[in-house]
This record gives C-alpha cells, sequence and structure tokens, in this order.
C-alpha cells in the first residue's frame, strides 16, 4: 500500500488527537492545581456538545464560534460546583471525593437524557465534506479547524498560566498550598477560579467535537475514561504532556482502526497506557514523586 495512504491516515489521527488532548487538559488543570480527580469530567464534555448542538440548532453559530460561548458558561458552572460543593471535600479521604463527582456526572447523564433523549444529535456545516490537499495529504477541513481551534485554545492557556499573575498564583497553589495561603493568595478562591478553567476547556473541546462526532449522553463514561488514560500517559498534572498524551491515543486508535478493525481501537489505546506505565510510570512528562 502506499505511503501516502499511511500519511492521511496518521495526519487524521493527529488532528483528532489534538481534540483529545484539550478535553484531557481540563482535567490534567483541575488534578494538577485542586488535587481533585474529576469524575464528571466526561459529562461537562458532552455537556458542551449539547451547548454546540442548541446554539448552532436556535442561533444557527459554527461549532468554532460557539466553543468561547459554551466554555464561558461551563466555567460559570465549574466555579459554582467547586465554590459550592467540591471545595468542601477538598482535604476529605479520596474516596468521598470519587463518591461525591460520580452523584454530579450521574446528575449531569440523566439531566442530557431527560432534556434531549438517547437519540444522537449533530450539527452539520457548510464545509463537511471539503477536504483540504496538502501536498500527498488530503485532509478532513472540519478536521483541520477543529485541530488549529485546539491549538489556539492550548495555546492560550499555557500563556495564561506562564505569563498571567493570576495564572502565576495558581501555579503556586499547586506547587505549595501552604506556602501560597503563608504569602496571602487566596486558596479558595483560586481553587474554584482553577476548577471553572478546566471546565472551560472540557466545554469547548466538546462544542469542537460536535464537528466529528454527534453529541449523545453516552458518550460521557467514554470520554471521561479517554481523558483518564491521555492525562495517566502524558503525566499527571502535566499540561504539555496531557497534549502530547491525547496526540499519541489518536494517532493509536486511528491507525488500529485502518490496520485492523475499528473495533479495536480501544484496544490500542489501552496497550499504550500499559507500556507507558511499564516503562515511565510516572507518564512521558511526568515528574517522579
Amino acid at each position: 500500500m502506499p505511503i501516502d495512504y499511511y500519511l492521511n491516515i496518521a495526519a487524521s489521527g493527529l488532528l483528532t488527537g489534538l481534540l483529545y488532548g484539550l478535553a484531557a487538559l481540563g482535567l490534567s488543570v483541575i488534578f494538577g492545581v485542586v488535587r481533585v480527580v474529576n469524575f464528571a469530567h466526561g459529562e461537562m464534555m458532552v455537556a458542551g456538545m449539547y451547548g454546540a448542538v442548541l446554539l448552532a440548532g436556535y442561533a444557527g453559530l459554527d461549532p468554532l464560534l460557539s466553543a468561547p460561548i459554551v466554555a464561558a458558561v461551563l466555567f460559570v458552572c465549574g466555579w459554582l460546583l467547586q465554590r459550592g460543593v467540591v471545595n468542601r471535600f477538598v482535604e476529605r479521604p479520596e474516596h468521598m471525593q470519587f463518591i461525591l463527582l460520580l452523584g454530579v456526572a450521574t446528575i449531569l447523564v440523566n439531566a442530557m437524557l431527560m432534556l434531549f433523549g438517547p437519540d444522537s444529535r449533530n450539527v452539520a456545516v457548510p464545509y463537511g465534506f471539503d477536504t483540504l490537499e496538502l501536498g500527498p495529504l488530503l485532509l478532513d477541513e472540519v478536521r483541520v479547524r477543529a485541530g488549529a481551534a485546539a491549538i489556539v485554545i492550548a495555546a492560550g492557556l499555557f500563556a495564561f498560566f506562564r505569563f498571567t499573575r493570576t495564572g502565576k498564583a495558581i501555579r503556586a497553589c499547586a506547587d505549595s498550598p501552604l506556602g501560597a495561603r503563608v504569602v496571602g493568595l487566596n486558596i479558595d478562591g483560586l481553587y474554584a477560579l482553577t476548577f471553572g478553567i478546566g471546565a472551560a476547556v472540557v466545554g469547548a473541546a466538546g462544542a469542537l467535537m460536535t464537528l466529528l462526532v454527534d453529541a449523545r449522553p453516552q458518550l460521557a463514561p467514554e470520554y471521561t475514561l479517554l481523558s483518564f488514560i491521555i492525562v495517566i500517559v502524558g503525566g499527571l498534572g502535566s499540561l504539555p504532556g496531557a497534549l502530547l498524551g491525547g496526540v499519541l491515543i489518536g494517532l493509536s486508535e486511528t491507525l488500529a482502526g485502518f490496520l485492523l478493525t475499528p473495533s479495536l481501537k480501544s484496544l490500542f489505546s489501552y496497550a499504550v497506557l500499559i507500556l507507558v506505565l511499564l516503562l515511565r510510570p510516572q507518564g512521558l512528562l511526568g515528574k517522579r514523586s
């Protein structure tokens, strides 16, 4: 088979992996700072997908344009959830945090089932069947646009944490919560802000994902598990690692679906996870504890 086929499959997997990585960034941000694993992550992503579906249906907005609106709504929801509920469990045992967020996930997925039903909802865009030719590559325009948007959002997130005073304060909380309290930082407020940012990022990823996948509530557990795999592969709490892990999982799934059968794509994701855990337990870009 010509090498061009493999290049096109790899490029498609790379672009899909950028969306996976963007979704995993939200999970990594929350865990890296608040030290709470968001088990409602996939439900928030699917909520973002339905937000894009509603904005496309009632306002005619392209998911690329509705992503900032969905992100803003999810930011407020995440901020309120952390401030009103999760913050009371930050210092409690992990199993209590798990039960709390599992309950939140159950409420969200059942609310979406009640509001939208079990059937798939899609977003039709004018460029849905267009392709871009770049040398030997023939790329789906929807994947190119979604991948480019994911890169822009991820770059903005990295710049926020690297260059802004608030971002540096959040990083200080992640490095030493006690030290941050000593110098007068509002830890509870920064935790709520971080949870809101994580929810906003995964909401934007969900909005962009509607360009590739139909929205349905049953996707939520799948995306939660996929994001866990990605952050473990990349390194817990590492933002670049989450993006790298997403790209690797996207490539592995796409190549497995092409070379073998689409039903085995998850098998390759787990294979990558096991291989990383065996060779580098802290993740590709994670730090040893």
